[in-house]
């Protein structure tokens, strides 16, 4: 059993998804939009550029989402995803490109269980922990 995070967007998802494979490296799978859909022809115009699902593959994980439909987006509270990295450096990397036009919750720093690790939430509104364990 894996756990994939699936994050709804505010018409942005396409945005995001293309920041997030150019901060996490990976591929982005399936960006489908409502337009590109079967069901097309039941929605309306305004959304047929609105993406339906989107995947982004990073190693042997998935990072899902879509466009919330109108009316229906919620900002996101009570949750982050948390990013596991190796190495320091890196987890300054994706902390500093997170946390650009974003807000940072707690900034990226060595705890007593962490090389490094910091608490933001993204210009999409995604919150975000980023964690660099110590080895041992």
């Amino acid at each position: 059993m894996k756990f994939n995070p699936y994050l709804m967007f505010n018409s942005n998802c396409e945005a995001a998804f293309k920041f997030y494979q150019q901060c996490f490296g990976g591929k982005i799978t399936m960006m489908m939009t409502h337009g590109e859909a079967p069901s097309a022809e039941h929605v309306s115009p305004e959304w047929h550029d609105k993406i339906m699902h989107a995947c982004l593959e990073v190693g042997d994980r998935f990072l899902m989402g879509s466009d919330s439909p109108s009316g229906y987006f919620e900002t996101p509270q009570g949750f982050y995803v948390q990013i596991s990295v190796a190495e320091p450096a890196e987890a300054e990397r994706i902390f500093s490109a997170l946390a650009e036009n974003g807000k940072v919750k707690m900034p990226l720093e060595q705890t007593f269980w962490s090389v490094r690790f910091g608490m933001l939430v993204d210009r999409f509104g995604t919150p975000w922990m980023v964690n660099c364990e110590q080895t041992t």
